[in-house]
């Protein structure tokens, strides 16, 4: 029963999701439920404090209640607690103070605690005309009181203001670097491809890589420019594949470079040089690696990660990296994978403001691509722990048939006949690269959001987070970086690729050999049913569009998709 309530609940959130932005002055009994649940599942783990925004009067597609994570309530090891400095009277006011330095006020805000650091999110920097344009506004239309701030700040800055740009920026840009100091934020990651947002010929944001009196200089800024919300509609056209898929860097608009500081990339392995010819894949889980070897390369300072709006790409990365430390198990580790998908979803994506109704209507589908990558990054080279993670038989690799042996399958072997979708059904091809004639059956995977939930069980004996990190007093800059992660080697990978056609002494060789089970990192099981069980919540409430074959030349698209997902098929080459 309690997994069925979870699962009404998770359905219930993406039908909402769906719908319309959320909006902190206009909220249903439905979303009221929604943040409920979600201040229930934060605090299965934490003890957190309140940043109260009621009716949006910090933002307006912030959270009515910003959870401002404390410490951990439980932390595995008893001896080694990590906990936040910041008093919350203070951050609020620090709060109050910078909300106008950042586009659309969508100031740094703290979303995950990871040892004792804080993972922010926002937008990028307000540009002069955003600057005025919404100064004037909420002049106008507080009765001549500016509601952002205090009578002495609204005075301050109306003088600042006629003085000149540069006086208004010192005081609205200070406010939000003595933010960003007060959490412990030193790294900055923005994910913009340009160094201004220009409409209209106007530069209606700016970002910090730009900032002419080089203000944010004492932090490390990091230009790791992403594609934009745009770019995942030739995501969704090419059959939902991100292999292959590359950014055009040509276009006008792109004008910011990649920049990261040597001392952050000389441990990764990657050459940096070809970042424009990596496709989706490689560049997401590139920029992945790279956040990850970040937290673990500094053990006092935080990070921040921000786009334009802080709504597309953001959370984009902002929830990878939530449940890839999850995975680890070094944060939310009470939260199983349905209570996990539903924390992210709802928090990370749905209270923070994602226009998810609209990006589906323009075929802009990040939001799906978030989840359905999770299976690019279920090996040791993502994880944070730095070690080997104990590897165990999975009961659903056994059941991992290829396509075809489903195709075949009789109704009752495979459960309900429903249909995916009303866009969607399984379908074979008499010729690859094209459609040909339908002689499969529709399938429900409905039932498969249970059995990946059933894929994972939670393990206490063995924790992942083997490294306890000391406080030294030497800097990240006394010190060579250790890498993030060790690539786990399994000596029963390379004997289960033979393993069909072994005998034990003494067996008859007329015996039918037993197939041996491929084994499986709990990192990576975890990950497996987080999004099988988003795969089947989405197709029951949202769905996936039609789409053409893809220039993969793969079986049924969609259908390898939602396999692949939960479980009936070992490869795929839809991505």
């Amino acid at each position: 029963m309690e997994a069925s309530v979870r699962w009404d609940g998770l359905s219930e959130l993406l039908e909402e999701f769906s719908k319309a932005q959320y909006r902190a002055k206009d909220v249903s009994a439905r979303v009221e439920r929604i943040e409920k649940r979600c201040l229930e599942l934060f605090s299965k783990d934490y003890r957190f404090s309140i940043i109260q925004n009621a009716n949006g009067e910090l933002c307006s597609h912030y959270p009515r209640q910003i959870v401002f994570l404390e410490y951990e309530s439980a932390p595995e090891d008893k001896n080694i607690r990590y906990e936040s400095t910041v008093q919350v009277s203070k951050l609020q006011d620090l709060v109050n103070r910078s909300k106008m330095a950042r586009c659309r006020g969508r100031f740094v805000c703290p979303v995950i605690l990871y040892k004792g650091k804080h993972i922010c999110r926002s937008a990028t920097l307000a540009g002069w005309g955003e600057l005025y344009g919404r100064t004037g506004y909420n002049y106008i239309f507080s009765g001549g009181s500016d509601d952002a701030w205090a009578d002495t700040e609204a005075a301050e800055e109306d003088a600042a203001a006629r003085n000149g740009d540069s006086q208004l920026f010192d005081k609205v840009r200070g406010h939000d670097i003595k933010l960003l100091r007060y959490l412990s934020v030193r790294y900055i990651c923005d994910l913009m491809v340009e160094n201004k947002k220009v409409k209209f010929g106007l530069n209606v944001t700016s970002s910090e890589k730009v900032d002419k009196a080089q203000r944010y200089s004492d932090f490390t800024l990091l230009s790791v420019p992403y594609p934009g919300c745009e770019f995942f509609k030739d995501y969704k056209d090419r059959g939902y594949s991100a292999e292959g898929l590359v950014f055009n860097w040509k276009q006008d608009y792109v004008d910011a470079p990649l920049y990261i500081p040597v001392s952050l990339t000389r441990c990764l392995n990657i050459d940096w040089r070809e970042y424009q010819r990596w496709d989706l894949v490689k560049q997401t889980q590139n920029y992945l690696k790279l956040l990850i070897h970040i937290l673990n390369g500094d053990e006092h300072s935080g990070l921040l990660v921000h786009c334009i709006s802080g709504w597309d790409r953001t959370p984009l990365f902002i929830s990878l990296l939530r449940l890839s430390l999850w995975a680890d198990g070094v944060v939310h580790s009470n939260l199983e994978p349905a209570e996990i998908l539903y924390l992210t979803v709802a928090y990370d994506w749905f209270l923070f403001g994602h226009m998810l109704n609209d990006r589906l209507s323009k075929g802009e589908e990040v939001f799906f691509f978030c989840f359905n990558f999770l299976k690019h990054i279920t090996s040791e080279e993502f994880s944070s722990s730095g070690r080997k993670t104990r590897r165990k038989s999975s009961q659903p690799r056994e059941s991992a048939l290829t396509l075809e042996d489903f195709c075949l399958l009789k109704r009752k072997d495979r459960g309900s006949a429903n249909s995916l979708s009303s866009d969607f059904s399984v379908i074979t091809e008499d010729s690859p690269g094209s459609y040909g004639n339908f002689n499969c059956e529709p399938v429900d995977l409905m039932s498969f959001g249970n059995q990946g939930q059933a894929i994972w069980k939670k393990t206490h004996a063995s924790s992942p987070q083997s490294v306890f990190w000391n406080r030294a007093q030497s800097s990240a800059e006394d010190r060579p970086l250790q890498p993030a992660v060790i690539e786990a080697k399994s000596s029963s990978s390379s004997s289960s690729n033979h393993s069909d056609h072994f005998l034990r002494p003494g067996s008859s060789p007329l015996e039918v050999p037993q197939r041996r089970l491929p084994t499986i990192t709990e990192r990576e099981s975890r990950l497996e049913a987080v999004q099988s069980t988003f795969l089947a919540a989405y197709n029951t409430t949202i769905g996936l569009k039609s789409v053409s074959p893809s220039p993969s030349g793969a079986i049924g698209g969609l259908l390898e998709q939602f396999a692949r997902g939960v479980g009936l098929r070992g490869a795929s080459t839809i991505v």
